[in-house]
């Protein structure tokens, strides 16, 4: 039976891209550390990977990693700043509304490879205050998500057999298999992941095919 959800941000909740992207460019623009020019596409690119990794690739012509780190902490201040000041919902078709009849069945989670204060933005900005019992990110454990998530499961007391994650990248696959829970492919997201447990290709999705799973589980039948 499950009874936990544990949700990915970029990819699975909503696309900041567009927004980050301006951001960063910002950033870099300012410290002039970087050649870089970030678009949306190299973003989900590498979303979903923790942010020091990120900094490596996106940029690489940064080798001092004071200053990556310098450039990359500013690239976070004007990403919030943006995402703050936007009136745009960036959310997917039905998130908000999914969420609140979830929110109602399930206890619903947040684990992400972000820095610290964005998933806090994403809980201000789209109403989650009321719906989410806990998150975690890479900003405040340092580690992997796979290990991020053991933390907050065990803070949650969260049993891997009722607990699924849902995310859009393989990096998110692997996460939920050093977890020990079920993974839900979002195909709408970034990502592309073979041989998935599940798979949602709308938010829409997510509950019935729960449903289905809860209602073959009691009946003894195998998915």
């Amino acid at each position: 039976m499950i009874k936990d959800l544990i949700f990915d941000v970029d990819g699975t909740l909503w696309d900041s891209t567009p927004i980050v992207a301006k951001g960063w460019n910002q950033a870099v623009k300012e410290t002039g550390y970087s050649a870089a020019v970030i678009t949306p596409a190299i973003l989900r690119r590498e979303f979903g990977q923790p942010m020091d990794v990120i900094a490596e690739h996106v940029f690489a012509d940064v080798t001092d990693k004071e200053k990556r780190r310098e450039l990359m902490d500013r690239c976070c201040v004007h990403e919030q700043r943006l995402l703050e000041e936007t009136a745009e919902d960036i959310t997917y078709p039905g998130v908000c509304a999914e969420m609140e009849k979830l929110a109602a069945r399930y206890r619903l989670f947040i684990v992400s490879n972000c820095q610290c204060g964005y998933i806090e933005l994403v809980i201000r900005k789209n109403g989650f205050s009321g719906l989410i019992r806990d998150f975690e990110c890479f900003g405040n454990t340092g580690t992997g998500k796979g290990e991020t998530m053991r933390t907050l499961m065990e803070r949650n007391k969260i049993k891997p057999e009722e607990a699924v994650y849902i995310g859009d990248t393989r990096g998110d696959q692997e996460a939920a298999a050093y977890a020990g829970v079920s993974f839900f492919f979002a195909a709408y997201g970034f990502g592309s992941v073979e041989n998935a447990e599940y798979r949602i290709g709308s938010f829409a999705e997510l509950m019935p095919t729960l449903e289905k799973i809860s209602g073959a589980a009691s009946s003894g039948t195998v998915c």
